[in-house]
């Protein structure tokens, strides 16, 4: 595919692609264990678990973002974005990842860019550094990127998929809770303007997954690599964590509470209401449901955690 191509969903529950046709696996095909998205998203699934419970990641959710610890992050993600991007464009041509070169629709690093330079302003590239965690992931991509670039699916695999389903959650609640502009400035990275269907897409990428002339053993180390990629990922979080514990309390932005004037009972948080639905506690649900309906307060936070709730089961069945 060549740079500025976008992908349409066709009227016909297809996709097309670089003039090439390709139709949409249907909702009750049977997956393989043996096809590569199925054994990533199985032995991926503790690895995915231990990230969404990350200190960072939860009080992400709950709106509890200082302004300062988002830039970092940000900072963090165009690093490895940066490094990725410029071994897949090394390897764009190799036959065992050739076929999820997708540039217009998924690179991110000149969108972290912009992002970049509404945070720091236009000097910003001398304004950023690459932390002790980060440095680490990035070496680790271009070591793979020259020795085993099949591994790069996993590195890939692992954030962009992520991007297209719980990142589209990050960004509503960083948009809130930082008080961002509403046309996206601060944000470009959880924009994916050349993709108008992140549904569609995940279904091509997944197929060209599967369809990737890999061996049963070279299926396993890519398993293996997207597991390291999460502990990548980790090491960066538990790293803003540690900056987050640094900055004294009247440094932090207003943020959305994590209970509002709750007074801290967890039995009346949406998120722990939506929870037990899920869980299959329905009547209980209902009621706080019905009782935080009653409530301003508790009509926002609902619909938040709803959506929340709904961005990560959604990467679950990617």
């Amino acid at each position: 595919m060549m740079p500025g191509e976008n992908i349409e969903q066709s009227g016909k529950d297809s996709v097309v692609s670089n003039g090439a046709l390709y139709e949409e696996r249907e909702v009750d095909d049977v997956l393989s264990p043996e096809d590569l998205s199925e054994m990533l998203a199985a032995g991926t699934k503790e690895s995915h678990d231990k990230a969404e419970n990350a200190p960072f990641v939860k009080d992400f959710l709950r709106g509890r973002i200082r302004r300062e610890i988002f830039k970092l992050g940000a900072v963090a993600l165009y690093y490895t974005y940066t490094a990725m991007e410029e071994e897949i464009e090394r390897n764009k041509d190799h036959p065992q990842f050739a076929p999820l070169y997708f540039p217009a629709e998924l690179h991110r690093h000149q969108s972290l860019g912009r992002d970049l330079q509404y945070f720091y302003g236009e000097d910003w590239e001398r304004s950023i550094s690459c932390s002790p965690a980060t440095e680490r992931y990035v070496a680790r991509i271009h070591e793979v990127g020259a020795s085993e670039p099949e591994l790069l699916v996993a590195h890939a695999y692992t954030r962009y998929m992520g991007d297209l389903s719980g990142g589209q959650v990050l960004r509503k609640v960083a948009q809130r809770a930082l008080k961002l502009p509403p046309t996206g400035e601060g944000l470009n990275f959880y924009l994916f303007d050349a993709i108008h269907n992140a549904k569609t897409f995940k279904q091509l990428y997944r197929s060209r997954m599967n369809e990737l002339d890999l061996d049963t053993a070279t299926k396993e180390r890519v398993v293996a690599e997207a597991n390291r990629a999460f502990q990548f990922n980790l090491e960066v979080f538990a790293e803003l964590e540690e900056v987050r514990k640094t900055l004294p309390d009247d440094s932090a932005d207003e943020a959305i509470p994590a209970h509002g004037d709750m007074q801290g009972d967890i039995s009346k948080c949406p998120y722990y209401a939506a929870k037990m639905a899920a869980c299959g506690g329905t009547s209980y649900a209902c009621q706080m449901g019905k009782a935080l309906l009653r409530h301003p307060t508790g009509q926002v936070m609902l619909a938040t955690w709803v959506a929340v709730v709904a961005g990560l089961v959604a990467w679950y069945f990617m």
